[in-house]
């Protein structure tokens, strides 16, 4: 028990659980956000999914893809390569000892980047805004993993 109490005295590791929580609920959105869209312009990927709108022949009207779907389908698969290698690089930083305020600005830049890169995906806004956001999320994972392994690594 003495362990998790220090855990969760360790600022850096709650700063990371809350920036955390905020691209996860981000990220669950983009699920919801692509059911959303296939429901409203009755697009599905899967027969099971459109039965319910008619006879086989008048149904398969539904199997097709839909630029907004497909968009915020893409949105989501670059979240998931992103997130994910934020959520493991940036656990470890924060477990590692960084300073307070140099986690804060890797984990805020990072959240911002995602967050304005998905607004501009969907919007859409012209390049390079979106390209920018994902190089700026890629830099600061890319950054923690090269302090992790600059000040931690054991070969």
């Amino acid at each position: 028990m003495a362990h998790l109490n220090q855990l969760l005295e360790n600022e850096v590791f709650m700063a990371f659980t809350s920036y955390a929580t905020i691209i996860l609920t981000k990220m669950m959105f983009m699920s919801t956000a692509t059911a959303f869209y296939r429901l409203k312009r009755k697009v599905f990927a899967n027969p099971e999914d459109y039965a319910a709108f008619g006879k086989e022949e008048n149904a398969k009207k539904y199997l097709q893809t839909d630029d907004r779907v497909e968009r915020v389908r893409r949105a989501h698969l670059n979240d998931l390569e992103n997130i994910v290698p934020f959520l493991g690089i940036g656990l470890l930083y924060s477990l590692s000892g960084p300073d307070l305020s140099t986690a804060l600005l890797h984990f805020r830049l990072f959240v911002g980047a995602r967050i304005y890169h998905t607004i501009a995906y969907l919007t859409p806004f012209p390049q390079p805004n979106r390209g920018l956001a994902f190089f700026v999320g890629f830099g600061v994972t890319f950054s923690m993993a090269y302090r992790l392994l600059k000040s931690r690594l054991y070969l």
